[in-house]
């Protein structure tokens, strides 16, 4: 293989028609590391939108068990990329994800932001520090595929187009970005996590991971804008890693979440039925969106 041979079967793909199997090419044969960086910074960004962060911080779950948080919600995520809609463990995904949302008060609106973020971040992310940028074939799949998963989780009010994605990201943190004690703790805790990962390293670490968030969400919790030498330096570091990564031959076999090093929670392994947490639900929590083998309920 070439270095641009899975581009190459993309664009023999329909975006709107093979969005799963497009996906699956980006994310996990790729961009599996930068997917990763981005869906981090997607789910980060919405700890700014104090609706968002202050539920996060009542709930304890990114504050007291953050290392579970964060396992439980990119193996939910992985599932749902690597067996697809219709598999038995993407369903269980789906099914968790919607019982734990339901639980809660959370508004249609918040549900549509945070679902903006996973395809509007990785994108901005990848044609700033990828190897190369995201090809119109990706970025109308990518939509599409979250467009999918917003149907399964009953969100309602879901954008088109990618561009649609990204107006409604950015007029909606304009309208709510905002400081709340809460969500600055839960900021913290992510920080503190993905600091720790790197031992020794970790205020070098949390340093760069600074100078990678934009003034908004700086300001939004009030942190201390880094200098732009830090910034111009952690920045130059990510666009020389995408020219080494530029070189390397094609990754052959995909790369999920759940063979990443930072999940670190379940090292016996896990069952997708068992993620995350299990609250008292409001209402019953599966998909919205039927699928004619189900059984009915006894």
């Amino acid at each position: 293989m070439r270095r641009y041979d899975w581009l190459k079967e993309i664009r023999r793909l329909d975006p709107e028609r093979d969005f799963l199997r497009i996906y699956r090419i980006t994310a996990t044969l790729e961009f599996p590391w930068d997917i990763t960086r981005a869906l981090e910074l997607a789910l980060y960004r919405t700890y700014a939108v104090p609706s968002i962060g202050r539920l996060l911080a009542e709930t304890a779950e990114l504050t007291d068990r953050t290392q579970k948080r964060y396992d439980d919600t990119a193996l939910l995520l992985d599932a749902v990329l690597e067996h697809g809609f219709d598999g038995a463990d993407g369903r269980t995904a789906i099914r968790r994800i919607n019982q734990m949302h339901r639980s809660y008060g959370i508004s249609n609106e918040d549900m549509r932001y945070v679902l903006c973020t996973f395809v509007v971040v990785p994108k901005r992310w990848i044609d700033r520090y990828g190897w190369r940028r995201l090809s119109a074939h990706e970025t109308r799949a990518i939509a599409a595929y979250y467009r999918t998963l917003g149907r399964h989780m009953g969100i309602t009010g879901l954008p088109e187009t990618f561009e649609d994605f990204e107006r409604c990201l950015d007029a909606y943190e304009d309208a709510h970005f905002g400081w709340d004690e809460g969500a600055r703790r839960v900021s913290d805790a992510t920080l503190d996590l993905m600091a720790g990962w790197y031992g020794p390293l970790a205020p070098v670490v949390r340093s760069a991971s600074m100078a990678l968030l934009d003034d908004p969400l700086l300001d939004a919790f009030r942190y201390e804008r880094p200098g732009p030498a830090v910034r111009k330096a952690v920045r130059g570091a990510l666009k020389l890693r995408a020219k080494a990564v530029r070189l390397l031959p094609p990754r052959r076999k995909p790369h999920y979440a759940r063979q990443n090093p930072e999940i670190k929670g379940y090292p016996n392994g896990f069952r997708v039925a068992d993620l995350g947490t299990f609250p008292a639900a409001r209402r019953a929590g599966g998909c919205p969106v039927p699928h004619t083998d189900e059984q009915p309920p006894r």
